[in-house]
């Protein structure tokens, strides 16, 4: 690993490739390998047929699957996509009412959203505390016109496992064809798709250190019928996912397969174990949320919320881990977690949380390694909250008197609860600031801002207290005009400064 890298801990949001996986997708790129077409008919073309042929029985064997119930696609994504249009719009005369749940991968959601613009109407179940789907509450909300369930296996973000044998046996009664998302259960607990009753399952390449780019759908035999294709063109995969077959990517996933199955039951283990351990040393924190406690989870997730931080914040200052807040499709939106707001997290806590995500390459000097950087960090920003108390650091208490006879005046603005909250506190003599401290919650702007004014109050004088506009300083710190916002507390904070002195 290249030394400057940081401690890798995001396992689910994708993996790194196997070595031997690459050794063998690298047998199947140049003249000299197996780069042929499967579906030609020269002998080139057969090889690679057979290739193929020897990837698709490894995949199936990882979910207890026959071979010709393995549908390769581009990945997860493709094959929620096909599962859930697939089944909706071809078996639209029986019914337009399809049943999934608020905590689901955006892949199931954002195709249950399009459903509804084509007239179907979707039921989004609300799961308990702990992240699972109560069966009873998911046969009350079956329907006379329901034609496919979607629930997934293993949550991407809190790794709580669903009964998909309860939910499935509800779906059978009925005649409803049912479909998991398990890319993040497959390769990482026993699964048998021949002993549970579902009918769809999609998995995909990158979460089991295969290559990005390639994925499959279970299609049961028996359900074969019940999909129609979104794309059209030459046949291949039985017409159900048309185009030319990446053989070195399935090659690669095939491998990748064969040997998740073989580590499983160790490597379970060890995971288990490596998280637990991460957990004890995050609960002695104090003010700890486990997301998923109570419930059967992932061996290798742990999604936990902390108290008296920002989510941001938090992630940005450990610098030396690569860790997610959330699930990857949605990291870059500012908006607490929709699977912790669904738990019932408030959205301060949803938005302080991490997910932690271990793997084939996780040791146990990693867990001490993240514990030493986690706790520092928390232990910081959390000295740093205005909800720490109300002194300057340093200043002596609040409106008081400091040292040498300078007077200490505080301001500030948002409060407990807010997205941002910003305390100053200045130490003045006569008409001019001698020194500035802050306190704050907020995201790394919001921090960054108000130690930088700090250096610039320093010397000002009353009258001219506030150096400029938020938006000079958005400019001069490089903050996005998304965020401008949250200056506007720095900025209330300061004018509170002025009220208050004298």
């Amino acid at each position: 690993m290249n030394a400057a890298a940081p401690l890798y801990l995001d396992y689910a949001a994708t993996t790194p490739v196997d070595p031997a996986v690459a050794a063998a997708m690298s047998g199947c790129l140049t003249a000299s390998g197996d780069f042929g077409n499967p579906s030609s008919a020269h002998a080139l073309g057969s090889v690679a047929a057979a290739r193929i042929a020897h990837a698709r029985a490894q995949v199936a064997a990882l979910l207890g699957a026959a071979a010709d119930e393995i549908v390769f696609t581009s990945g997860a994504t493709e094959s929620d996509n096909l599962a859930i249009l697939g089944v909706a719009r071809a078996n639209a005369d029986r019914g337009r009412h399809v049943l999934t749940a608020r905590t689901e991968h955006k892949a199931v959601l954002d195709p249950c959203k399009r459903l509804e613009k084509e007239g179907f109407s979707v039921t989004y179940l609300t799961p308990g505390r702990s992240g699972l789907i109560a069966p009873a509450a998911f046969a009350a909300a079956l329907r006379a016109d329901t034609v496919l369930a979607s629930i997934m296996y293993a949550n991407n973000e809190i790794g709580v496992l669903q009964d998909l044998a309860a939910i499935g046996a509800l779906c059978r009664e009925r005649g409803v064809a049912l479909h998991s998302d398990c890319a993040q259960a497959a390769g990482k607990v026993p699964f048998d798709v021949h002993g549970l009753p579902v009918d769809l399952v999609s998995i995909t390449a990158h979460k089991i250190y295969g290559p990005k780019g390639v994925g499959a759908l279970y299609v049961r035999r028996g359900a074969r019928g019940l999909l129609q294709p979104l794309m059209y063109g030459g046949g291949q995969e039985r017409s159900l996912r048309p185009g030319t077959l990446p053989t070195h990517q399935i090659v690669g996933f095939g491998l990748a397969c064969e040997m998740a199955a073989r580590e499983l039951p160790a490597e379970g283990m060890r995971l288990t174990a490596l998280r637990e351990r991460l957990w004890a040393g995050l609960e002695a924190l104090g003010g700890t949320h486990l997301n998923g406690a109570g419930a059967p989870r992932l061996p290798g997730i742990l999604s936990v919320s902390f108290e008296g931080v920002e989510g941001e914040s938090l992630v940005t200052g450990l610098t030396g881990l690569a860790v997610s807040t959330g699930a990857a499709c949605n990291s870059v939106s500012p908006e607490p977690s929709y699977v912790l707001r669904a738990l019932g997290r408030d959205a301060q806590l949803a938005q302080s949380s991490l997910r932690f995500s271990l793997g084939r390459f996780s040791v146990d000097a990693d867990i001490d390694f993240a514990l030493n950087a986690v706790q520092a960090e928390v232990r910081r920003l959390r000295a740093l909250s205005p909800a720490c108390g109300p002194a300057g650091e340093g200043f002596g208490p609040a409106h008081g008197t400091g040292s040498g006879g300078a007077t200490v005046v505080s301001g500030e603005a948002g409060g407990p609860g807010q997205e941002s909250w910003v305390r100053f506190h200045l130490l003045v003599a006569g008409d001019s600031v001698k020194d500035a401290r802050f306190q704050a919650f907020g995201c790394p702007h919001t921090m960054d801002a108000a130690a930088w004014l700090c250096g610039e109050l320093r010397g000002r004088r009353r009258a001219a207290l506030i150096p400029g506009t938020p938006a000079t300083w958005a400019a001069a710190r490089g903050v996005p005009i998304e965020k401008l916002g949250r200056l506007l507390v720095v900025e209330d904070a300061l004018r509170a400064c002025l009220s208050h002195w004298a």
